[in-house]
């Protein structure tokens, strides 16, 4: 028989704040079962956020007496996920009868519902939040909303970019709250699968990328020098890798392309900090090399192979996302010779790299057509910081350094 709560030291599990901006996380997994003994630093439960999958520890060992928690449910920050038991030496190191108790719960009179009915059943019909982004999330798509219809797109955690396969019948060509409703019912006709976390901030991360004038130039690049280096190399750094440190030294170089615009103001970054894009299940991550700028290539293929190896187990710590002015995408590994990506909202520029072709180059000493290996290099800006002038001779200063990769 467990004590009761008077007479045992129950050290409430909270759930920490996983990252500077992090709201809520989402149980995956509980590693102990009721009455396990757990020791300090051990992975109580396992959380998942938009960014990683993380664990939940306690302070020191003890006897779990209770899980509150329920796998697949989300919880804020600061929610109590169950309890622990602990010795008395452990409890008066925690002060944890310091604190005083909590408020007795009021019942609900008849004839009411209680909040915590009605908080119960708002978090089943809302969907997750989206928390842990570097920016605000803000709608856009749709002229005019009124306060009900924004009521019940709260309510159903919809945005009014969502509404964009809807026909309005209203004034205009306004979606109405029938239109919208109409609309829903006719989606329960389908087949409908639940959007995970991470599905969920990258479609609103790119929501809120779109907002501003995003372009993109487009340049062939000879790969022939950088294969032949790397074959050369013991260790070998993938052709991302080769990119992001040519960016890095452009960026270094042309410091007046390395800004985002906040307000009237361009920001420009204290060091040159890109990230790469990483596939992780359904969704994609990008972890962040510091410093690019000051580390040669060589020094940069551990560092790069660990942080791709945490981005696809999804165990990337806070420290090693975020905070980049760039991103490198090679969407040639997909077999694609050209795309047009997306920055993240923080970021201003996206290097993109097309899958490798023979191609005839013109060889003017040899007077005759050879065969070279060429990729269509993509360059995505955000068009308020960079004119095309600008971006055009960052993207030519790129090419220039990957066909003299000893300089790298």
């Amino acid at each position: 028989m467990f004590p009761s709560p008077e007479s045992a030291n129950l050290l409430p599990i909270i759930m920490p704040q996983l990252g500077e901006s992090i709201a809520e996380a989402t149980i995956i997994r509980a590693a102990f079962a009721v009455g396990d003994r757990v020791e300090a630093d051990t992975d109580l439960l396992e959380v998942e956020t938009n960014k990683a999958v993380m664990g939940v520890t306690v302070p020191c060992g003890g006897i779990l007496r209770e899980i509150s928690a329920v796998v697949g449910e989300s919880y804020a920050v600061g929610a109590t996920l169950g309890y622990l038991e602990v010795s008395d030496s452990d409890a008066e190191r925690l002060g944890l009868h310091d604190a005083p108790p909590p408020p007795p719960e009021k019942k609900p009179k008849k004839g009411k519902s209680s909040g915590k009915e009605d908080s119960a059943s708002a978090k089943k019909e809302v969907a997750p939040t989206v928390s842990g982004l570097p920016v605000p999330a803000h709608a856009g798509g749709a002229s005019f909303l009124s306060p009900r219809m924004k009521a019940r797109m709260a309510e159903l955690g919809l945005h009014a970019a969502d509404l964009a396969g809807v026909a309005g019948s209203g004034a205009g060509g306004r979606v109405t709250i029938d239109d919208l409703e109409r609309f829903l019912q006719d989606l329960e006709r389908n087949t409908i699968s639940p959007a995970s976390s991470m599905r969920v901030a990258v479609a609103d991360a790119m929501r809120r990328s779109w907002t501003r004038p995003l372009a993109t130039v487009v340049l062939p690049v000879t790969l022939d020098i950088l294969l032949a280096h790397r074959k050369k190399q013991t260790v070998k750094a993938g052709p991302a890798l080769y990119a992001l440190r040519a960016l890095a030294i452009a960026l270094s170089e042309m410091p007046a392309t390395a800004g985002r615009l906040i307000g009237d103001r361009v920001i420009h970054p204290r060091s040159v900090d890109i990230g790469f894009a990483v596939e992780a299940e359904d969704g994609v991550l990008v972890p962040v090399i510091r410093h690019a700028e000051q580390f040669p290539l060589a020094d940069l293929v551990e560092r790069y192979n660990r942080l791709v190896e945490l981005a696809r187990a999804r165990r990337l710590p806070g420290s090693d996302t975020g905070g980049s002015i760039a991103t490198i995408t090679n969407y040639g590994v997909f077999g694609l010779t050209m795309a047009t990506p997306i920055p993240l909202p923080e970021q201003t520029l996206l290097l993109g790299m097309g899958a490798g072709r023979i191609t005839p180059s013109w060889d003017p000493e040899k007077k005759t057509f050879v065969p070279v290996t060429e990729a269509q290099f993509t360059l995505s800006f955000d068009h308020r910081v960079l004119d095309g002038g600008a971006a055009g001779r960052l993207l030519q200063r790129v090419a220039e350094l990957l066909s003299n990769p000893e300089k790298l």
